[in-house]
């Protein structure tokens, strides 16, 4: 039995999320089914995060436990032949004997994808959320060091989030243009249920003048979702890496 490593890519708009789920489409099973069709082996593949419906990944990392002997080069070509039609990519495999993509991770780094443009998204629909009236980066950026730190992130979970406390330290949570797009950067060791998306659609708030950095502080320390002011749509999110002991994982950001 040999564990391998893989680091992932995926446009998320065709699928239900990266978890197996009985009422539609899933990264992990889309996976797991071409590794079955190389291998004949039933495995579980298990990634260092879950992605909700739509949500990208440039570098999930990931592992399976694979019987069969095969060199990873070969593992990972195989797969990706068998994957298309689905928008999702083995960019990387190697062997990685007594390592969990899960609880092996100290770390977590998402990308938000503002298109803050007045003309419709055509190559990039579905892939960032387009906001058509001018946005303070600066402002965004400043009122988002207030939720930086070690905080009770009630107000930003999702209702249904299984986490067993809502306490989490929020490492970065950085703001900044990129031509007519903002990107948010959030990092962390592990994050609520919607945490991100709820942090970035009160930034929204702040970047039109809607809401003050008080505003936010404000939110924040309510502990309450409904003081929330709005959760950004999963169009724009990214998992774009992960941090291990000795090893860092991801795409730039």
């Amino acid at each position: 039995m040999t564990r391998f490593r893989f680091t992932v890519e995926y446009d998320g708009r065709p699928f239900m999320g990266w978890q197996r789920q009985a009422h539609g489409p899933s990264v992990q099973e889309a996976i797991e089914t071409a590794i079955h069709s190389v291998t004949g082996e039933t495995v579980e593949v298990v990634a260092s995060g879950r992605t909700d419906a739509g949500v990208h990944a440039r570098a999930m990392p990931a592992h399976a436990d694979i019987e069969k002997p095969i060199t990873p080069f070969r593992l990972m070509e195989a797969i990706n032949a068998r994957l298309r039609p689905h928008p999702i990519a083995i960019l990387a495999c190697s062997e990685a004997p007594d390592w969990h993509a899960r609880f092996d991770c100290s770390g977590r780094r998402y990308l938000y994808r503002i298109a803050n443009r007045r003309a419709p998204l055509t190559f990039d629909q579905g892939l960032a959320w387009r906001v058509p009236y001018p946005l303070d980066a600066e402002a965004m950026h400043a009122a988002a060091q207030r939720l930086v730190g070690r905080h009770d992130f009630t107000t930003f979970r999702a209702a249904y989030c299984q986490a067993n406390s809502p306490i989490r330290t929020l490492d970065r949570l950085d703001v900044a243009r990129v031509g007519d797009e903002i990107h948010v950067h959030a990092a962390a060791r592990s994050f609520l249920h919607h945490q991100v998306r709820s942090m970035v659609g009160c930034l929204k708030l702040v970047g039109d003048g809607k809401w003050s950095a008080d505003d936010l502080a404000d939110a924040l320390a309510a502990k309450d979702r409904d003081a929330l002011g709005l959760n950004a749509p999963p169009d724009g999110l990214y998992f774009v890496g992960a941090s291990y002991p000795g090893l860092s994982v991801g795409a730039a950001g």
